[in-house]
């Protein structure tokens, strides 16, 4: 899995580097974490797929070619990932890849989402990286690894109603290059993948938002173009066996990054003309989970806090 550094007399990469290994996949019951472990499957990797939907990532691992587990488990609970880490281990073998994907948002104003919502995203898409990275830190050094963050180009330019999604995702980005220096001397690498518009029920949600609805329609035609699950799979498992340290899905995604300095200032000024143009958007929506995915997530949450604990 090490990259090839090319030039004459360098060895070929193996025709197929990822065949045989272990991936780690969170939030795979559904969206493009479903379609990647299918994607890393059919690569030839030993998949462990993670979420909170134990029905759902059953039925998925069952549809896969190679062999699987699946675990159902909070990754906002240290403890329970833990022990996902040492299952893994035990029954698949020590992971080399781990993707970090599980996320969760939230559509609304911030002053009309409830405290625990918003904090919830943070919680998932932020401190769940974080605690997803610490849990499979050993077996990526034993294995010299490869750990991917799923971003998303809402960390280039944050769009209003999303406060708590753009705030985790960008927090997500700053985690992963910060721990992509201090892992390096160990032989991990660490990857952070751009993603935009994706064919998932979250986008479903989103496009129910005029505002957000009208940021999209104000992009260049080609950066409205909305792309299935499954292709963006296809890119992320292209990154991840060239270990790539950025992937872009799309790919002419690489060519923004110089722009980004640009983009909140292009968001403030659409979101600004929108909001004056429909003053009782803001006034009339409430902050709402978006997707099955997320709302399986706050019903799980919603659940373990009103549930006493069983006693011994």
């Amino acid at each position: 899995m090490h990259d090839n550094p090319g030039g004459r007399g360098a060895r070929r990469a193996p025709a197929r580097p990822l065949h045989g290994r272990v991936a780690v996949v969170t939030g795979a019951a559904r969206g493009v974490g479903e379609a990647l472990a299918r994607s890393l499957s059919d690569a030839g990797m030993r998949v462990a797929l993670l979420g909170r939907e134990r029905a759902t990532l059953l039925e998925t691992a069952a549809s896969l070619p190679g062999p699987s587990i699946c675990v159902e488990c909070d990754i906002t609970d240290r403890a329970t990932l833990a022990e996902a880490a040492r299952r893994v281990e035990r029954e698949l073998g020590a992971a080399s890849v781990v993707v970090a994907n599980a996320g969760i948002a939230v559509s609304g104003p911030f002053d009309r989402t409830a405290a625990e919502l918003w904090q919830r995203v943070i919680d998932v898409n932020l401190i769940g990286s974080a605690n997803t990275a610490r849990a499979f830190l050993p077996q990526l050094a034993a294995t010299r690894g490869y750990l991917l963050q799923i971003a998303s180009t809402a960390a280039f330019g944050a769009a209003p109603m999303m406060s708590a999604y753009c705030a985790s995702k960008a927090g997500a980005e700053s985690f992963a290059l910060s721990l992509r220096g201090e892992v390096e001397p160990d032989g991990i690498q660490v990857g952070i993948a751009y993603l935009h518009w994706t064919g998932t029920d979250m986008l479903t949600g989103l496009d129910d938002d005029p505002v957000l609805q009208a940021l999209r329609r104000n992009q260049p035609r080609p950066a409205r173009r909305v792309h299935s699950a499954a292709q963006v799979a296809e890119w992320l498992t292209r990154g991840i066996a060239r270990r790539s340290r950025q992937v872009y899905a799309p790919p002419w995604l690489r060519w923004c990054q110089p722009l980004r300095p640009l983009f909140p200032v292009l968001v403030a000024r659409t979101a600004r003309r929108e909001l004056r143009a429909r003053p009782s958007v803001r006034l009339s929506s409430r902050g709402e989970v978006l997707g099955t995915g997320g709302r399986a997530d706050w019903g799980a949450y919603q659940e373990s806090r009103t549930t006493p604990p069983s006693g011994r």
